[in-house]
């Protein structure tokens, strides 16, 4: 199956599999089932979203290739090994900055190299990523002070500064204004591109889904399985009045169950 990479290298990046993959939370006794043998192969430097119904499990998606969580039946592997724990090279950035507000933003991006016992050694690359992100003037600002826009680019920042190979995003964007989201859109499009990352983005918004990804993965109701697949061919920058895009539009609202005049 050919896919459009992003036009890097793949060095920076890893391949994602979730192989028949069924997870079920135990909720004071009472068992749900979040995903339904759901099985998805990610190329690497590939962009994926991830659309559904609130609540499908697109989430828990996320958390599973994170390492946060181990499936209760199947598997999901990196590079053909089995994600087990958390790992610096698989980064979850979440819909809230989640930001220490005792710490500037310097602070918050170096935790991650902290943790690690890196930051001798590496702390030059918090101002490439300032740089990289457009916050190199914020450095010394805390969180209270900047725009809801700067506090996401800050956690983006958090992570890009452990080099990740895979980058997990869950609604990054959710929260922010339409003007900010839009920038933000473009604004990670230039950092996947620049960086080279495997992407793996769950949204709620159509649009930025196909202004952004290579493929569209459509979910069920929870549990979730896998409704449908969408690749989208059409060469970044994307315009959302191109035609191409308009009915791949029309065609993912029909899929999740929603008029197409919305």
């Amino acid at each position: 199956m050919a896919l459009a990479l992003a036009e890097t290298t793949t060095s920076n990046s890893i391949a994602l599999d979730v192989e028949a993959v069924t997870h079920r939370y135990d909720l004071d006794g009472k068992e749900l089932q979040v995903l339904d043998n759901v099985s998805l192969s990610v190329a690497p430097g590939e962009f994926v979203a991830l659309l559904g119904p609130s609540g499908c499990g697109k989430s828990t998606l996320l958390r599973l290739a994170a390492g946060l969580e181990t499936p209760t039946i199947g598997d999901v592997r990196e590079d053909g090994r089995s994600i087990t724990a958390p790992n610096p090279d698989r980064i979850l950035v979440f819909q809230d900055a989640t930001l220490f507000p005792w710490r500037t933003v310097r602070g918050n991006i170096a935790i991650g190299l902290e943790a690690r016992g890196l930051i001798r050694e590496r702390e030059h690359r918090i101002d490439e990523v300032l740089r990289l992100v457009k916050l190199e003037g914020f450095a010394d600002f805390y969180p209270h002070q900047l725009s809801g826009g700067m506090a996401q680019r800050a956690a983006l920042a958090r992570a890009l500064v452990n080099d990740p190979k895979l980058l997990l995003l869950d609604e990054p964007f959710g929260k922010l204004d339409s003007l900010t989201r839009l920038r933000m859109q473009n604004e990670l499009l230039d950092l996947w591109k620049n960086a080279g990352f495997t992407a793996l983005l769950v949204t709620h918004d159509v649009e930025e889904a196909l202004l952004l990804a290579d493929r569209v993965i459509v979910l069920s109701d929870r549990p979730a399985s896998i409704v449908a697949e969408i690749h989208v061919d059409q060469p970044h920058p994307r315009r959302r009045d191109d035609a191409t895009l308009v009915a791949l539009r029309r065609s993912l609202l029909e899929k999740l169950g929603i008029s197409d005049d919305v």
